[in-house]
């Protein structure tokens, strides 16, 4: 889930269908919106049921963008030396100073492995965290979410969209793949369509000599 988190995470940058780029935690509408759709990759990482039971406000908003920003930053690092997405809402950091941010708001939650083994059944891991503020919690499962995808082998099959106007990441999930999704794929063809007829038109007809 790590993958489907950190990538949830980057891809609240993306194309606004009009030519331009959209945040979808430009307010605290959108993110509220945003955590509710991720709640479930959410709470595996927050190390709680729910991982953020409160009403989020501009500071939550604010941490959360933070985050984005360096993990952004190390998917731009990650893709090279492929290109790296086309837009971004606030310039990159330095790469060591996004690697320090993630691992700072990973480290601010001490989390704990809790042994389950109920009779006649499969042992299981549980993952605990002592009582703290949920914003803690939430900021501290997105970072450990993007460290876990940036460590793995995942990583190595990161890419940026190329399509036109595209501003996405994604995982190349098999050999042939070229974009994040199918649509992208339909509006690269057509742009290059467009673009070789716009520099090879075709010549105009003669018209006969006047009699």
């Amino acid at each position: 889930m790590s993958q489907q988190l950190a990538l949830a995470l980057a891809s609240t940058i993306r194309h606004d269908g009009n030519g331009g780029v959209a945040d979808d935690l430009a307010d605290v509408a959108g993110l509220t919106t945003w955590l509710r759709e991720h709640a479930e990759p959410l709470r595996e990482y927050a190390a709680e049921p729910e991982p953020y039971a409160g009403t989020p406000d501009e500071q939550l908003r604010l941490d959360v963008v933070a985050l984005r920003r360096a993990v952004r930053t190390l998917f731009a690092h990650a893709v090279r030396p492929g290109a790296p997405s086309r837009a971004e809402s606030a310039p990159l950091l330095p790469v060591p100073d996004a690697i320090d941010q993630l691992n700072e708001a990973a480290g601010r939650l001490p989390v704990r492995p809790v042994l389950g083994w109920p009779d006649e059944s499969t042992p299981t891991v549980a993952w605990r965290c002592a009582p703290a503020d949920a914003r803690l919690r939430l900021t501290a499962g997105l970072a450990r979410a993007a460290i876990e995808f940036l460590a793995g082998p995942a990583r190595t099959q990161l890419l940026a969209c190329p399509a036109p106007r595209c501003v996405r990441y994604f995982v190349k999930e098999h050999p042939r793949q070229a974009w994040c999704k199918p649509s992208c794929g339909n509006r690269a063809r057509v742009s290059r369509h467009y673009q070789r007829h716009a520099a090879n038109p075709p010549a105009a007809s003669a018209e006969p000599p006047p009699q």
